[in-house]
């Protein structure tokens, strides 16, 4: 069997890197870079982004996630690569960490990508914020609110875990590819996730509304 495409996600909280690092890991992939919100959920998104119901706006994202696996499984089963800017993952950790109740089993049909948690030392990641001109959204506010909560959650999930802290952009990269080059799984798995519980656990019950020691 020839090897599939590459199907890669970055993770990790804001300022670590991702949005920075997403287009240069599809420019070296010669990938597609998948929006996971694609463009026509932009408007709703906006409108849902200015109400305070966590469960409805985790309703949207998982909406455009689903309609993104679509186009991702398209572009794999076509033999061509891909890179998103986080994946189901975060859209989980988030709302949950934000109060969210909702319990979710995800469909056996989803692609399954391998993926990089950007980390950042906290002092280096607020300076990154800082210096950003786009201003941070309420629900930004509320999730610098919830980072322990976010980190704990993001813990139960497998990841190959990249420092970018002291690093340029291009280090980074390197980095993301030296790890595929020392055994990380870098393609697509064409399995089902409920075929591999642990690929994408269901984040537990009761981690709304609790703090991480």
């Amino acid at each position: 069997m020839p090897d599939q495409p590459r199907f890669e996600s970055l993770e990790g909280l804001r300022g670590t890197g991702k949005s920075t690092i997403a287009p240069m890991l599809a420019a070296a992939r010669q990938a597609v870079l998948v929006s996971t919100v694609p463009a026509f959920y932009q408007p709703l998104r906006r409108e849902v982004d200015r109400r305070a119901n966590a469960e409805a706006r985790m309703c949207l994202y998982l909406s455009a996630l689903f309609t993104a696996a679509e186009e991702i499984q398209c572009h794999i089963k076509s033999g061509v690569p891909v890179v998103v800017e986080s994946y189901f993952t975060r859209c989980l950790t988030s709302h949950h960490a934000l109060g969210a109740r909702l319990d979710v089993t995800l469909p056996t049909w989803l692609p399954t990508p391998v993926t990089y948690y950007l980390v950042c030392a906290d002092a280096e990641r607020r300076r990154r914020l800082a210096a950003r001109n786009k201003p941070a959204s309420r629900w930004d506010v509320l999730t610098e609110s919830v980072i322990d909560r976010v980190t704990d959650a993001y813990a139960s999930f497998p990841m190959q875990r990249v420092d970018t802290t002291r690093l340029t952009p291009e280090e980074v990269l390197r980095a993301i590819t030296a790890t595929d080059t020392q055994g990380a799984h870098s393609h697509a798995d064409t399995e089902p996730v409920g075929a591999h519980p642990h690929l994408l656990p269901a984040v537990p019950r009761g981690l709304a509304g609790t703090r991480g020691s």
